[in-house]
């Protein structure tokens, strides 16, 4: 498994595979704002929209593969107002079903990690679905969790779900 970033082309370039990747997270019932049954034709528009952001710099994205197969994405949000110029919010991280448990997810949040500490951010921030598998993975990376925000989204099932809200501060150890 290797893990690396997409510019706008490549992103393109493989739609087709992060819109499978997206269907199958979606169908496995994580809340990542799309409501199961997913459409195919959605879920490719989805990624093909996002190619305008990447192009522009508002949006990094990686990928996990295992050879030619995409198993893995992870989404990094750069604000453009002055005063947030600091900090990224982590988005989609998705792990096909089938490639779970190899520490992908892990190997994602990292890259995405690094590279924003790299571009100088210095705080990232992201929400999850609360009493989520992703929690535990954000727990053991160091990050804090803020608080919850009842009846937040709805999962894929229409069932509305709190979200929890964690940050990392980067260049600064995590509390023990």
């Amino acid at each position: 498994m290797t893990v690396s970033r997409l510019g706008a082309a490549q992103l393109r370039s493989c739609a087709d595979e992060l819109a499978r990747l997206l269907i199958d997270t979606v169908d496995g019932g994580a809340s990542i704002g799309f409501l199961a049954p997913m459409d195919p034709g959605t879920a490719l528009a989805w990624w093909r929209e996002r190619a305008a952001a990447v192009a522009d710099g508002q949006l990094g994205v990686w990928i996990a593969h295992d050879g030619d197969r995409v198993v893995g994405t992870v989404g990094l949000a750069f604000p453009g107002k002055p005063n947030s110029r600091h900090r990224a919010e982590v988005v989609k991280l998705m792990v096909h079903r089938d490639a779970r448990g190899r520490g992908l997810g892990r190997a994602l949040l990292t890259a995405a990690e690094e590279a924003a500490a790299a571009a100088g951010i210095t705080l990232l921030h992201l929400d999850t679905e609360t009493d989520s598998p992703a929690e535990r993975l954000y727990r053991s990376a160091g990050w804090t969790r803020a608080g919850v925000i009842p009846d937040y989204a709805a999962t894929p099932a229409g069932v509305l779900r709190g979200t929890t809200i964690y940050y990392r501060r980067l260049g600064v150890p995590a509390a023990q």
